[in-house]
């Protein structure tokens, strides 16, 4: 045949089969690939400035759930939507969890909110008012409810907890204190249902933090059980932590709970994944493919100055992209030239991997399920204003960070 007749994928395929990858394999993983997005990420959002919300936000879980259903069909995988309490907070969680299911889609973790109440002032489930921890505790329980009234498997708890000034309070005091609430939060689950902690260096307290980084949280989630499990964030970090190393550390320890997925140039900027560094996406996703299950993927950005629909569609388009590299790492070469001492060698095989332009078979895994080729360009020459965003009432914004 002649090339010039071929398609991209069909050269890529091609290339990569001479290398000695089974492309059907590499299919049938990404075609398993699924993400979670957040209920929050399609709301209002804003900076510590001012917020600057588009037409056609959603103005009620409903909503958000339809916009998430848009997401999915144009990425053939996002089925997942993680839902935030009190943002989503409703009478009656069975209609929600039977609209998800109408569109195809499932209530993936709920998240309590811990930093919303004015009484958490200094601290929630580590306030040295005890009955400021039994709000706290009780919020907790709630969502617990909540997630069984939805279909849900998994709490996913950010605490913000901390002090700003030496002094403030007791390191160790604090520590108990927490332990004491989780537990309590902990046996409350049922079974099969797993508790997801994630850890912050710092923000929005300044002198100490009291889930600074992923030792801590190990330590918290080996104290309360198996089923608790560490959530690692991408922008809770210092600049320079080695983050692949902490997944293949956690995933070792079957520890590895899952990820809130966003970029950052700084701090934590909630950029879309993939935007500022995606050699270190790529190699995050390394460690993960190396098991044949993955863990729960959850998208967590403000999108602020892009469509928010877009930026959600190229975040998951993203991950896909970077699944779909790590796939292409011939593990026994690589395990050859470590074991040789091969240093720019065993490097260079990353290397090709992450150099391979993977879209066409991205492209074709995603029709392959029904959607789209470019989801992005889908998105913009589809219908959506039309049918969903032009109904909506202007100003009727709920649920979302500086909402």
């Amino acid at each position: 045949m002649d090339d010039t007749t071929r398609t991209d994928y069909e050269r890529l395929a091609e290339r990569l089969t001479a290398r000695g990858a089974d492309v059907s394999a590499i299919e049938r993983r990404l075609a398993d690939h699924r993400v979670e997005t957040p209920s929050w990420g399609y709301a209002n959002a804003g900076t510590r400035f001012g917020s600057y919300p588009p037409e056609g936000l959603p103005s009620d879980p409903f909503e958000k759930l339809d916009d998430a259903a848009e997401v999915h069909r144009l990425t053939g995988s996002a089925p997942l939507v993680a839902i935030h309490i009190p943002w989503d907070q409703l009478d009656d969680y069975g209609p929600l969890k039977e609209h998800a299911a109408s569109l195809g889609l499932e209530i993936g973790t709920v998240n309590p909110n811990l930093f919303g109440d004015r009484r958490y002032k200094l601290g929630s489930l580590v306030n040295p008012d005890a009955a400021v921890r039994r709000l706290a505790i009780d919020h907790c329980l709630e969502c617990i409810e909540i997630a069984q009234a939805v279909g849900s498997t998994g709490i996913s708890l950010w605490l913000p907890d901390g002090t700003n000034y030496a002094g403030q309070d007791a390191f160790v005091a604090r520590r108990r204190r927490l332990h004491e609430a989780l537990a309590e939060v902990y046996a409350a689950m049922p079974a099969g249902m797993e508790l997801l902690v994630e850890y912050k260096l710092y923000e929005p307290a300044f002198y100490a933090t009291d889930l600074a980084d992923w030792g801590s949280s190990l330590l918290t989630c080996q104290k309360l059980g198996p089923n608790a499990r560490v959530l690692v964030d991408l922008g809770h970090h210092a600049q320079g932590v080695n983050i692949e190393q902490i997944v293949a550390v956690l995933d070792d320890e079957d520890r590895l709970g899952g990820f809130h997925f966003n970029n950052r140039k700084y701090g934590d900027d909630d950029l879309i994944v993939g935007s500022v560094n995606p050699f270190e996406l790529f190699l995050i996703y390394v460690e993960l493919a190396a098991a044949q299950q993955l863990p729960r993927l959850t998208i967590d950005q403000a999108h602020i100055v892009e469509n928010k629909i877009e930026g959600m569609i190229l975040s998951v388009v993203n991950l896909q992209e970077a699944f779909a590299k790590a796939l292409l790492v011939d593990r026994d070469a690589l395990a050859e030239r470590q074991a040789a001492g091969d240093v720019l060698g065993a490097h260079e095989l990353l290397l090709d991997a992450f150099r391979t332009d993977v879209r066409p078979l991205t492209a074709k895994v995603r029709e392959d399920k029904g959607a789209a080729a470019d989801p992005v360009a889908a998105f913009r020459d589809g219908d959506w204003w039309e049918r969903v965003g032009s109904k909506r009432s202007a100003g009727a914004i709920t649920g979302g960070l500086g909402a």
